[in-house]
């Protein structure tokens, strides 16, 4: 009786481990079949600081071109971005800098990474085997209310603009500002300028990139776009009211106007809860915030450097893997799982979600897509093929 036992037990072993496999093989062979394209990444924040992605950065950055190989990263919005700092004279300048640091990585590595501008270019990348390096300019500060400068940027490859970044411009309010108590724009939403922007990205095929603005202006791109829209990295409102996130409303008419939400990683963004406990860690270390205040360090800068110093407590912070899929599934359910996808904004943020540690960690998402119920259909749809639908929509 005791070796039957022990020959059922080990035969049941046996099967346990055989399905596993076939379970961790068949997501691994969706994952490498499908297209990922993640809308938002901020890693050209460290070339400007001296890294080279296409260097070893483990342990210094969530992205290098080894990590979104293994990742399975087929295509990258490389994020253009400075802060509020910059302004006339001075931030269209840095976004061509920034641009001229993409390029060095591209024109070194050219059989790793090719800039792609158009979605045959994306297929291009895909049938080569590199990684197709997409351009976004996150702020439209940067344009310094010049039109010229617009269709210089989309000559140079970006293909889209964030019409805010957290600062309003003369033309655009910001979700940050028109959430304050004070504004520095007297009128909220788009201004004549704004909406005469918001065409020519129309004409040009650049995507209009509502993360970061406020609902006043959403509205007026939504009412003046002819194109489909793009979010390039927010969540949703109703599970996390965070004004960088998307109300019901919002989702709706995006689904309407055949666009894209890409979700943003921030734990902040994801868990309703992360502020109030990252607020409790900063009042920990407030002696440290001041003094790096004084200095005129940027509230990112400081954020930045506290989560290295005190790894161990931010750490404890974080919330569990399953919130991403929180605010997936709500999306899905509100409208479809045609205008979802991922925006991960890793290397632009301070905390994601347990198991989310850099862009290796792709295949995990497929892996519980496929374990939630997600057709390799929907999978493909999420990674993808959602942003390439609108990616073309656009190029036309």
């Amino acid at each position: 009786m005791t070796c039957k036992f022990i020959r059922y037990g080990l035969l049941f072993f046996i099967c346990l481990f055989f399905h596993q496999n076939l379970q961790a093989q068949k997501y691994r062979q969706l994952h490498r079949k499908a297209i990922l394209v993640d809308t938002h990444n901020d890693v050209l924040i460290n070339t400007m600081q001296g890294l080279n992605i296409a260097t070893d950065l483990t342990g210094k950055t969530q992205s290098d071109l080894a990590l979104f190989k293994k990742g399975g990263v087929d295509a990258q919005f490389f994020s253009v971005w400075c802060d509020e700092r910059y302004g006339k004279g001075t931030a269209f300048n840095y976004a061509n800098a920034e641009i001229d640091s993409l390029y060095s990585i591209i024109r070194h590595n050219p059989d790793k990474i090719m800039l792609v501008r158009t979605p045959a270019e994306l297929n291009q990348a895909v049938k080569s085997k590199k990684l197709g390096a997409l351009i976004g300019v996150e702020g439209g500060h940067m344009l310094e209310d010049n039109l010229t400068y617009l269709d210089n940027l989309f000559n140079r490859g970006v293909r889209y603009l964030t019409l805010t970044w957290n600062n309003s411009t003369s033309w655009a309010t910001s979700a940050k500002d028109e959430t304050a108590s004070t504004s520095p724009n007297p009128q909220k939403g788009l201004n004549a300028l704004g909406k005469q922007i918001v065409k020519r990205m129309n004409e040009l095929g650049m995507l209009v990139d509502l993360s970061h603005v406020g609902e006043a202006t959403f509205w007026d791109a939504m009412a003046t776009t002819t194109k489909p829209v793009l979010v390039s990295h927010s969540c949703v409102h109703h599970l996390t009211p965070h004004s960088r996130n998307l109300k019901d409303d919002q989702i709706k008419a995006i689904a309407k106007n055949s666009g894209v939400i890409h979700l943003n990683f921030f734990s902040g963004f994801l868990d309703k809860d992360f502020l109030t406990r990252q607020e409790q860690f900063l009042q920990k270390h407030q002696p440290e915030v001041d003094s790096l205040t004084r200095l005129k360090w940027a509230e990112f800068d400081i954020q930045s450097w506290l989560v290295k110093k005190y790894a161990l407590e931010v750490e404890a912070l974080r919330p569990p893997f399953t919130v991403l899929f929180d605010h997936l599934d709500y999306i899905v359910k509100l409208v479809g799982v045609d205008y979802v996808g991922l925006g991960s904004d890793f290397d632009g943020i301070t905390s994601s979600p347990q198991q989310l540690d850099d862009v290796t960690a792709y295949p995990l998402i497929t892996k519980e897509l496929l374990a939630r119920g997600y057709s390799k259909k929907d999978v493909q749809k999420i990674l993808g093929g959602n942003f390439i639908r609108v990616f073309k929509a656009n190029a036309s």
